[in-house]
């Protein structure tokens, strides 16, 4: 069920009040979801029930994107401002240096957790910030292009799209390598979660300078690239496991950009067994 909490963050102009949205299910240790630009935390829903089974599951709707408003004047929508957000977020929610499991923008930002000492755990799934320059004005192209789209076509024909697989490929197939399992109603609030995401842009801005640089010593890591992601090319997960030399790669057969709802028992099995 969804919630909200709301909780103040020192600004150069004074505190600022952030709401974030969120859902909460299962029981033991936490575990924080996080979503990748563009997309809100229904992206985990094929995988929460499983992982409900044996984790305190927070899923987040980050600032600007799904149910989350974004930030407020004096507050940027960038590492060094979202990072602090979720650290709050979590001292609000009184979790105390959860497991985190982050795809894309999520995984980056997951890492970032890690780095600060904030998480117990990073999974990471195909996170932003291995790539090259060039890898990374392509990816910033097709997130423009999939959003410039999406924002073009009107509701009906979405839902006229989502009805059938090809549909459902036409509207996900970038970052789903099997977009017709995904329900037609999923699709529809997916793609209206791109049209609608206030945070998107300043989100993209502020990434355009984002290269992940620094080891995680300390920090047990997952790093996990479907093979088929067509978004963030795979070799980049072999940067990632240069630059971080003893977090755990792992390869996600037949699945895309966004694997959770690709392999579901996969990617929940990869969460747990790098949250253990």
């Amino acid at each position: 069920m969804s919630a909200t909490v709301s909780f103040s963050l020192p600004s150069p102009r004074g505190p600022r009040t952030v709401t974030v949205s969120y859902a909460r299910v299962g029981a033991g240790e936490p575990l924080l979801l996080l979503h990748g630009i563009g997309h809100h935390r229904q992206a985990w829903d094929p995988v929460v029930h499983i992982l409900a089974a044996e984790r305190d599951v927070i899923a987040v709707d980050l600032p600007g994107f799904g149910e989350s408003p974004p930030l407020p004047e004096g507050l940027t929508h960038d590492l060094g401002t979202v990072v602090p957000v979720l650290g709050a977020l979590c001292e609000a929610l009184e979790i105390d240096r959860p497991h985190v499991a982050g795809n894309s923008l999520g995984g980056l930002l997951a890492l970032e957790l890690g780095r600060e000492k904030l998480v117990r755990s990073v999974t990471a799934f195909s996170p932003a910030g291995f790539w090259t320059q060039a890898e990374r004005r392509y990816a910033f192209g097709v997130l423009l292009a999939m959003r410039h789209t999406a924002r073009r076509m009107p509701v009906p024909a979405v839902e006229r799209l989502s009805r059938t697989a090809a549909g459902r490929a036409v509207l996900t197939g970038t970052i789903y390598a099997r977009p017709g399992r995904r329900s037609p109603e999923a699709v529809v609030a997916e793609t209206l979660a791109l049209v609608n995401a206030p945070g998107f842009d300043d989100t993209l801005r502020a990434g355009t300078s984002v290269q992940f640089t620094d080891d995680l010593p300390g920090i047990p890591v997952t790093v996990a690239w479907g093979t088929q992601d067509r978004l963030l090319l795979r070799r980049q997960g072999v940067r990632a496991k240069q630059m971080i030399p003893r977090s755990r790669l792992v390869r996600l057969p037949g699945c895309g950009h966004c694997p959770m709802s690709d392999d579901p028992a996969l990617v929940a099995r990869v969460i747990l067994d790098g949250s253990r």
